[in-house]
């Protein structure tokens, strides 16, 4: 059950993501511009930042981008302890409303195999 809601969340992602290309939206294409700078290795190397907005999607309760950057930051070599963390510190940050938050996290971290040393997307 929980992998179907993912698997429609990614499907639905995608297709809004090929439809904004098609329609050749300015805004979204300044935004994908914006996110390939945000997560790009710098200072920060690409798996902390994805740690840290793991934490942000935490705290205002984006189930989307909960998944998204949850299966971003284990592609890049987080461990489970590491993603666990983010959200830890995201329900810190948050409150008492973010511990409400977190479950959806957790259930997307429980989808993933961290035993293999290849991460997978939801199709």
């Amino acid at each position: 059950m929980k992998t179907d809601k993912l698997r429609e969340m990614s499907l639905l992602r995608k297709k809004a993501h090929t439809t904004m290309l098609k329609k050749k939206s300015k805004v979204y294409e300044a935004f994908l511009k914006m996110e390939e700078a945000a997560y790009c290795a710098g200072e920060l190397e690409s798996k902390i930042k994805e740690l840290i907005a793991i934490g942000i999607s935490v705290v205002i309760n984006c189930e989307s981008c909960m998944q998204w950057h949850i299966e971003q930051a284990a592609q890049k070599g987080a461990n489970e302890k590491e993603i666990m963390e983010a959200i830890e510190v995201g329900i810190e940050m948050g409150g008492g409303p973010a511990t409400a938050h977190a479950r959806f996290a957790l259930e997307v971290l429980e989808t993933l195999d961290f035993s293999k040393n290849e991460i997978k997307k939801h199709p």
